[in-house]
């Protein structure tokens, strides 16, 4: 493992692992996780990379082998939690955000998603109606008990905790549906990406059509996260090995393409403790920290 950079701007390199997903700690300035892979997923092991950002670059914080598992960083003894439910590989995981409630959603390659209570070594629902691979669950960020998946059904569909049943069924595009994410400002609107290389706008109000269409990637869309900062800024990341930065509300949408990975680029998240700082991974086996330009003037 080696690292280059500091400051604005790191890069950590992590031999014989390929990067899927990244975001930074809600908590601690400087923290990162990073879910990566051997053997680009197909075989050997998973890794979870914890990392902390130094003026001298990045370095190791604790690592841990497994699936669905949680975690106590300060601790390296092993898990607090292993969660087996699932009957094939979990593919994405997100904890709520609104106050009040303490609950993790996981979605899988099994079709369903469960919600699971921390706490508890068992899940305390699953819900079920996806007809292929879950590649996305996401908590709202403003509605308790409200999360949104996408799947290779090439729908995006909104669940509520309360009915334990689908609420709304979207079907956004004509290919898989790899991401989704939750607007920040509004509790109504979501945006998704693609195997067909868009990005589509959904307001919950009316879901006949997309609110905005974003294009530019010519390879599928792997994840899409909205600005914590700008109402109308979001970033994404592609099989095309870029980063996209849009502010949907101008004519001229596209803010900056950030080309600086040699693989797929798969993960992708913005800071909530710095408007400009964002993080990727990709299966280059690095692992990037940095401030876009078009966030550092604003968008």
């Amino acid at each position: 493992m080696s690292a280059a950079g500091g400051g604005a701007a790191g890069t950590l390199r992590v031999p014989g692992r390929h990067g899927y997903a990244v975001e930074f700690s809600p908590y601690l300035p400087g923290r990162v996780a990073c879910a990566a892979s051997q053997h680009y997923g197909i075989a050997g092991c998973g890794t979870l990379l914890i990392l902390d950002k130094y003026e001298s670059g990045l370095r190791l914080f604790r690592s841990g082998d497994g699936s669905l598992q949680l975690w106590d960083t300060a601790k390296a003894t092993g898990p607090l939690q292993v969660y087996k439910e699932h009957i094939q590989e979990v593919y994405s995981v997100d904890w709520s955000q609104t106050r009040g409630e303490q609950l993790v959603v996981s979605g899988s390659w099994d079709q369903t998603v469960k919600v699971w209570d921390p706490t508890v070594g068992k899940s305390l629902c699953t819900f079920r109606g996806h007809e292929s691979v879950i590649y996305s669950t996401i908590w709202s960020p403003h509605i308790p008990g409200c999360f949104a998946s996408a799947s290779g059904d090439q729908t995006l569909r909104i669940w509520d905790m309360k009915t334990t049943g689908v609420r709304i069924v979207i079907p956004a595009h004509q290919a898989e549906i790899l991401s989704c994410d939750w607007c920040k400002y509004n509790e109504n609107l979501l945006v998704t990406g693609a195997v067909d290389c868009s990005l589509r706008g959904w307001d919950l109000r009316n879901v006949r059509q997309p609110v905005f269409e974003l294009l530019g990637h010519t390879y599928a869309v792997r994840r899409v996260k909205f600005s914590p900062f700008h109402v109308s800024v979001l970033a994404s990341c592609s099989y095309d090995f870029t980063v996209r930065f849009w502010n949907f509300s101008k004519s001229d949408p596209l803010l900056e393409t950030v080309e600086h990975h040699t693989e797929f680029t798969c993960g992708l998240d913005l800071s909530l403790h710095s408007p400009t700082q964002v993080a990727d991974c990709a299966w280059d086996e690095t692992i990037k920290i940095y401030d876009p330009a078009c966030l550092i003037v604003p968008p």
